[in-house]
């Protein structure tokens, strides 16, 4: 249940919220610009994500990330003054998380194009944690192939690594690359990231905390850990829900004919039997992936962008600083 602002715009605890035009009215005119064509290339499929939008939505976020950006690079120089050191700026890490099908994809290459626009035109990479999944092979030995998704499913200690390597300003940082078509991590194909100044860290789990102590009792580090802004899009259960199974319909007279793709075998399916095979997917894997691991991270978010069921932003709700 959304707690309505007071006359001030005041949430209690942690963060203030605004709607999409209140929002809106933050934003200065800049630069930056994205066309109807270009929003199109980047726009995940069934994302109905227009220009407008951009304009109200993710022009004003920019604008506050270059905020956050700028600050870190002052404090770095300061800090890097007052310690007498000479070391180069660390990259700004932002982290974008959600469910399955809430357009995660669609916001985080957005972030990267719009971000990349900006002051000095800096040097954005974007790199997913589907990378990070354990290959099928592995999943299967461990049981964990009904668990795709899961937190347990992806190798957390090299995802972690190359975070920190990426944050430590490594000259060049290798990920594995997952491919949709088919399902699975590709051998010998690689992400190489050279120094980015912005990384985006785009995943179903990125916010998640610590999961142990070590061996000694101390708390153990997180991706979440390295992140200098996040971004939670979020919707009710019931449209995400939708959004999944309209995606997988879609998918099915698409992609998936494919004769490479995993799901090939979908294709056969009556349109009944395709929907009652979606619905049981999402009731059975990604809706307990949300309730359990992925909706309780986002009182960790810098940001919350929550849509309605048309997959346009209603409200914002920003961290105080």
């Amino acid at each position: 249940m959304v707690t309505a602002p007071d006359e001030h715009g005041e949430l209690e605890g942690p963060y203030i919220t605004r709607t999409r035009e209140e929002w809106a009215s933050l934003w200065e005119s800049s630069p930056v610009r994205l066309t109807g064509e270009m929003v199109r290339a980047l726009r995940a499929t069934q994302d109905p994500t227009e220009v407008d939008q951009i304009e109200q939505v993710y022009l004003p976020l920019t604008q506050l990330l270059n905020i956050y950006i700028a600050e870190a690079n002052t404090l770095h120089r300061r800090s890097n003054d007052y310690l007498q050191l000479n070391h180069g700026s660390v990259p700004f890490v932002i982290g974008v998380a959600g469910s399955v099908a809430v357009g995660k994809s669609t916001t985080s290459r957005l972030l990267r194009e719009l971000l990349a626009q900006g002051p000095g035109h800096p040097k954005v990479d974007l790199i997913t944690t589907d990378g990070f999944l354990y290959p099928n092979a592995e999943l299967q030995r461990r049981g964990l192939m009904n668990r795709k998704g899961f937190p347990e499913s992806y190798d957390r200690r090299a995802l972690l690594k190359f975070v920190m390597a990426v944050k430590s300003r490594a000259r060049e940082v290798r990920a594995p690359v997952y491919s949709h078509l088919v399902y699975d991590i590709v051998p010998g194909e690689e992400v190489v990231v050279r120094r980015p100044d912005i990384l985006i860290v785009e995943g179903l789990n990125v916010l998640q905390p610590p999961r142990r102590l070590s061996r000694d009792g101390s708390p153990t580090l997180a991706v979440s850990d390295f992140f200098d802004f996040s971004v939670y899009v979020d919707a009710s259960p019931e449209s995400l829900r939708r959004w999944y199974v309209e995606r997988f319909m879609v998918l099915r007279r698409t992609a998936f004919r494919n004769p490479r793709s995993y799901f090939r075998r979908y294709v056969s399916l009556t349109d009944d039997e395709a929907l009652a095979m979606a619905s049981e997917i999402w009731d059975t894997i990604n809706a307990p992936n949300l309730v359990e691991n992925i909706l309780p991270t986002r009182g960790r978010a810098t940001v919350v962008l929550r849509k309605d069921e048309s997959h346009d932003v209603e409200w914002i709700k920003i961290r105080k600083v």
